[in-house]
């Protein structure tokens, strides 16, 4: 069973991947032009794995900033992985051990997130562990490959590369909104509300992750509250 299912993680994880190397493509040069070496950038990759965080710590990196500033940065940047941390918290098995969370938690990101979250049973954690062996050295390299070589690449293929991200991410939320419609009118309320909180001045200037924060816990709470889910009672009449 754990073998079938790192497979598939595998095979899930080489679109995740593909993406990943075109958009680390673009992370590499905005580290190079920061000053730091290939070796630099892809060891941030490797133990960082968060394109936002990784933008940000590069920015601050090259502004002299100090240790202290760098990790308020990256904490505030990255404060979107602890709501998909406990998420996943609840999605493993009662039975999954303390070093398949330690692993999970890891490397936790969007796009396997979302893979992660979409599957109907309990996550298998060697499912999820299959699509980190693929995508985190997708990441890696282009992060290598955009700070060594450079512009080799146009801008507009490297763009280009990037949306297969975004259809798999559409590929995740279409079939859970076709099946229901809470769903379908969370993922349209989130879809407005993150558009009018980037152009309403008072949120515009704050960064993407923290929107996306105040949208997770505002409509999450509020779908929680008006269409909870009725868990069954286990064989114990709880």
């Amino acid at each position: 069973m754990n073998k079938r299912q790192f497979l598939r993680g595998l095979r899930v994880g080489i679109p995740i991947s593909l993406g990943y190397l075109a958009v680390s493509f673009a992370l590499g040069i905005t580290a190079r032009e920061d000053g730091l070496t290939a070796l630099q950038a892809t060891l941030t990759s490797l133990l960082v794995n968060a394109s936002a965080g990784q933008y940000a710590a590069f920015t601050v990196m090259a502004a002299q900033g100090g240790y202290l500033e760098i990790a308020i940065v990256e904490a505030v940047t990255n404060a979107r992985y602890i709501l998909m941390s406990a998420a996943l918290s609840q999605k493993l098995p009662a039975t999954a051990r303390l070093w398949h969370r330690l692993v999970i938690g890891f490397n936790v990101n969007d796009e396997i997130f979302g893979m992660a979250i979409a599957e109907e049973d309990k996550l298998n954690p060697f499912y999820y562990f299959g699509m980190m062996v693929v995508a985190m050295p997708g990441w890696a390299t282009g992060t290598f490959l955009g700070c060594s070589v450079g512009n080799i690449l146009p801008e507009r293929l490297v763009s280009a590369l990037s949306v297969a991200l975004y259809g798999m991410f559409l590929a995740v939320i279409i079939p859970a909104a076709k099946k229901n419609k809470v769903i379908l009118g969370v993922v349209l309320a989130s879809m407005a509300v993150s558009l009018g909180l980037s152009v309403w001045p008072l949120f515009a200037g704050i960064s993407s992750g923290t929107r996306i924060i105040i949208i997770t816990v505002v409509l999450s709470a509020i779908a929680a509250v008006l269409f909870p889910v009725r868990e069954e009672a286990d064989g114990h009449g709880a």
